[in-house]
Formats: structure tokens, sequence, C-alpha cells
């Protein structure tokens, strides 16, 4: 809970006003700078700060985007979109981030020509400098919207961050390229335009990579999955828990289920309610909503326990396998099958190996060993 004088940063109506601030202030900003360098470019004749110039105003753009992805990401849920519209958020940076590497390669093509068909640049000092203050802002409203970027944790204000960086480095490309200039007669400004086009599409590149990550799905943190494990096995009965899923579906809408293990032997409206308070009081301590799954530990027999430990043996074969659960023995037809799962290391896989073909290798190898039994794996991924 936020303190008196402080900010609630999850707080949907908080995020809202600070992702329009800085939108706003961006906008602003950038229209500024935009005018000022394609007025400064077309009197000085200069491709690379007119080419500055047009990023910014793309820059602009790219405010007007994340004001709208912020607005559309906080509103509530509906019934085509039960779990809300924080992913627009993300998709937002994604449009900004196609929309920077759109102009450096519009550049590519005006720098070409300008190198082609050179023309003289003028070199003068108001100009010059206006272009130091430019570089000045651009520090500026990067390190405001990195900021308030981590502080309500969103993409799209992150990727405006870098994008503000890129173009502090594109626009003290093009200032270097003036004071050349004065001393030199040869096309610098076209090479120098393409050297600030190719910073713009690196710039993009990088954004994409940042912004479509979440977009497909990312791991979550390991702190986060190491917290969870060690808060679930604090709670009465509970002896072991696996196959934690957690789902992201933009900041503050994340969804979280997990398998606990309790004895066999405890009743189930004991069990219930330490699941539901389990259930509310990490979901609340993590920001998230958490659905916990209860396998029962069924008591250790003799046969069970020999049979599990044979096939444990089998298992410290494989250094690909980093752990077994859910282990059961039950009878169909009068044949018994062992049941149980096996978690490989994810990291250890090569693109080649095929978790089917591990699959049925290992099950027919413990059908093998492990005489009169039936095997059937599941195979859990883990990285």
């Amino acid at each position: 809970m936020a303190t008196k004088g402080s900010q609630d940063f999850n707080d949907s109506e908080n995020r809202l006003r600070i992702g329009y601030l800085a939108s706003i202030v961006g906008l602003i900003i950038n229209v500024i700078l935009s005018i000022t360098k394609l007025i400064i470019g077309v009197l000085i004749s200069s491709i690379s700060v007119i080419a500055d110039g047009v990023n910014n105003l793309s820059d602009s753009a790219s405010s007007i985007i994340t004001l709208v992805g912020f607005k559309i990401s906080n509103m509530p849920p509906d019934r085509e979109h039960p779990h809300g519209h924080g992913r627009v958020e993300y998709i937002s940076a994604l449009m900004v981030s196609f929309m920077v590497i759109l102009v450096g390669i519009q550049f590519i093509k005006s720098s070409y020509d300008r190198i082609i068909n050179p023309k003289a640049v003028k070199f003068e000092l108001i100009p010059f400098v206006i272009l130091l203050i430019s570089i000045t802002a651009k520090i500026w409203l990067s390190r405001f919207n990195k900021d308030l970027g981590e502080k309500i944790d969103s993409s799209g204000l992150k990727a405006t961050a870098a994008d503000a960086l890129g173009d502090v480095l594109t626009t003290s490309v093009v200032v270097l390229s003036l004071v050349i200039g004065k001393f030199t007669t040869l096309p610098i400004d076209g090479f120098v335009g393409m050297v600030v086009a190719i910073l713009i599409i690196y710039s993009g590149y990088n954004l994409v990579k940042e912004t479509i990550s979440p977009l497909i799905g990312e791991a979550p943190p390991k702190e986060l999955i190491n917290s969870i494990y060690r808060d679930i096995l604090s709670y009465d009965y509970v002896t072991g828990a696996h196959d934690l899923t957690i789902h992201s579906y933009g900041h503050g809408k994340t969804m979280a289920t997990i398998d606990v293990e309790f004895p066999s032997n405890i009743d189930t409206v004991t069990i219930h309610d330490i699941i539901d308070f389990a259930e509310r009081e990490i979901g609340k301590r993590y920001n998230l909503h958490l659905v916990i799954h209860m396998d029962p530990l069924y008591p250790e027999s003799e046969e069970r326990y020999e049979l599990r430990q044979q096939i444990k043996q089998i298992i410290k074969e494989n250094p690909n396998i980093k752990s077994m659960h859910d282990f059961q023995i039950f009878q169909v037809e009068g044949e018994k099958v062992v049941e149980f799962h096996l978690v490989l290391d994810g990291n250890a896989l090569s693109k080649q190996d095929n978790i089917e073909d591990i699959k049925a290798e290992l099950e027919r190898n413990m059908e093998k060993r492990c005489k009169g039994i039936k095997c059937n794996l599941v195979m859990d991924v883990e990285y």
C-alpha cells in the first residue's frame, strides 16, 4: 500500500496519468525540435539536419501512439478480451519501433542521392548552437522517460527513452559533420546523412527486439519464481511444489498457476482453506492472480518405494533430467501403469532434440529394465 506522500505506481490511474504526462511532454519537445531542425536544414542545405528533423517528427507521432496506447491498455476487460487490454502498450511500442526503422530507410535513399549530387552546406553559428541545445533537450527527455518508464514498468516509455538516446547520437554526428564540412569540399553531408540513417535503423531494430519479446511471451524473472516457491513451501502441510507457470497480459495483469503437494491423509476442507489463503496472500504480495492445483502424495508402500528407486537410478543416467514428480502407480485392465512427470533442462537441449523422441526412448528403457510395468511419462521443460 502506498504511504502518505508517496505514489502507488502499480495503480492503473497513476500509470495512466504518468503515461499521459510523458507522452505530452515528448510531443511538445519533439514538435519544437522537428520544426527547428527542418528550418535549419533547409536554410543551410543540409540533408543530414533535415533527416534528423524528420526523425524528430516521427518521434512526435510516436508520442501520440504511446499516448493512445496508454489509453487503450487501461481499458477494463470485456467479452472479447477477458484479460484486459494491457498488451496494447507493447503493440504501441512496436509501432513506434517500426516507424523509427521506416524513417531510417527513407533517409538512406535521400542521403545516397545527396552523395551522388552533392550540395554545399553553409556553416552558421546560430543554427549550430541550436543543434547543441537540441542535444541537451534530448538527453533530458531520454532521462525523463527512462525514470518514468522504470517507475511504472512501461515498455512504451522505456522504448521512447532508448529512442531519445539514439537521437542524441544522431544529432551529435550531424553537428560533427557541420564542423568537418567547414574544412573540406567532400560531400560529407551525404555520408553523414547515411550514417545517421543507419543509426536510426539500428535504434529501431533494438526497439523491436525489446518490445516484441513480451508479446511473444517472456520467461518470468528467476527471483520471482524462487520467491513464489519459497513462500508456497512455508504453508502448513505443503510438502512440495512444481509446474509454476506465469502469464503476463500487460502491467499489473499477471496470472500464475502452480501444483502443490499435500499428504493424501489430510482432509480436503483443511487443504482447501490453506490453498484459498495462499492464493490470496501470495497473489497480493506479487500483484498477480494465483491458482493452486492440489497434488496428493500417496502413502509409501514397499513396492512403490522400490520401483521409484529403480526409476530414479535410470533418471540419473541422463544429465538433462533435473527432477521427477507426481509419481503414481495404478492398474488399468490388469496392467500395472506407472505415470510421473520428468523435468528436462531446456538450456541443455539442442535444436535437434525432439521431446517426443526423448520421451519414447525413456519409456522403452524403463519398461525394459523395470519388468511388468507400462510407463507413461509427462515431459516438462524448464529453462
